[in-house]
C-alpha cells in the first residue's frame, strides 16, 4: 500500500465557494480533489487528507489564529502518517491574505521551508517520500473576501512562476493550477465541482510516474 499526504488549505479541504461567511460546505469526499485522485489511482493507494482551510505556509494568522501555521504542524502530521511515499504541498492562497503583507517571492520561499521540512524529517529506515509541490492558480478579488485579499491577485498572477523555480532548485516535482483551474467569481479563492475534479485529474497525472 502506497500512502500519499496532501497537505493543503481549503481548497484541499473541499471548501466549496461561500458566499459569506456562513455559508459553509464542503464537497463530499469523492468530488474534493483529493478524492478524484483517490479514485484515478485504485486500489493499493491510500490518501491522507490534510486540508485545513485558512492554513498559511509559515505564518501565524493574527486573526484566525497561530494553528493556521502549516510549518508548526507539518512535522507531527509527518511523523503520524508515517510512512508515506509521496508528499504534496498545495499552499500559498492564504499568505496572499493583506494582513501577512508578503510578497510573491516569499510565498514561494516559505512553501521551499515546507519541502526542506519534509526532507528533514526522519523516515526511521523508510526511503524519503517524493515531493509534489503544486501552486494554486490565481486568485479574484470579488466577492465578501475581496477585502482580505487587497492586493493579492496581482501577486497570484505571478506565484506560479516563482513557486516553479523553486521547486526546480530543490528537485520537487512540480504542477501549476494556472492552466487547469480557475478560481469561483462567487468568492474569489474557492473551486467549484468541476475544478475539483480537473484538478484531481491533473494531479494523477503528475503523480503517477513520481510512484512507479
Amino acid at each position: 500500500m502506497k500512502r500519499i499526504l496532501c497537505f493543503g488549505d481549503s481548497n484541499t479541504h473541499g471548501t466549496a465557494p461561500m458566499r459569506d461567511e456562513n455559508d459553509v460546505v464542503r464537497f463530499d469526499s469523492d468530488k474534493r480533489w483529493p478524492g478524484v485522485l483517490r479514485g484515478a489511482l485504485g486500489a493499493g493507494f491510500e490518501i491522507v487528507e490534510e486540508g485545513h482551510p485558512g492554513r498559511t505556509t509559515v505564518h501565524d494568522d493574527p486573526v484566525e489564529g497561530a494553528h493556521k501555521n502549516g510549518r508548526s504542524h507539518l512535522r507531527a502530521i509527518l511523523e503520524s502518517h508515517w510512512p508515506l511515499d509521496l508528499v504534496i504541498i498545495s499552499l500559498g492562497t492564504n499568505d496572499l491574505k493583506t494582513r501577512h503583507g508578503v510578497s510573491a517571492f516569499d510565498i514561494a520561499s516559505s512553501i521551499g521551508t515546507l519541502v526542506d521540512l519534509v526532507r528533514a524529517t526522519p523516515m526511521r529506515g523508510r526511503p524519503m517520500p517524493k515531493i509534489l509541490v503544486i501552486s494554486p492558480p490565481p486568485i479574484i478579488e470579488a466577492g465578501w473576501l475581496a477585502d482580505m485579499f487587497a492586493g493579492g491577485q496581482a501577486k497570484s498572477e505571478v506565484l506560479g512562476a516563482y513557486v516553479a523555480r523553486m521547486a526546480a532548485a530543490r528537485q520537487a516535482a512540480f504542477l501549476d493550477l494556472a492552466s487547469i483551474a480557475k478560481s469561483s467569481p462567487i468568492d474569489g479563492i474557492h473551486f467549484d465541482e468541476a475544478t475539483h475534479h480537473a484538478i484531481g485529474q491533473a494531479v494523477y497525472k503528475a503523480v503517477t510516474p513520481l510512484l512507479s
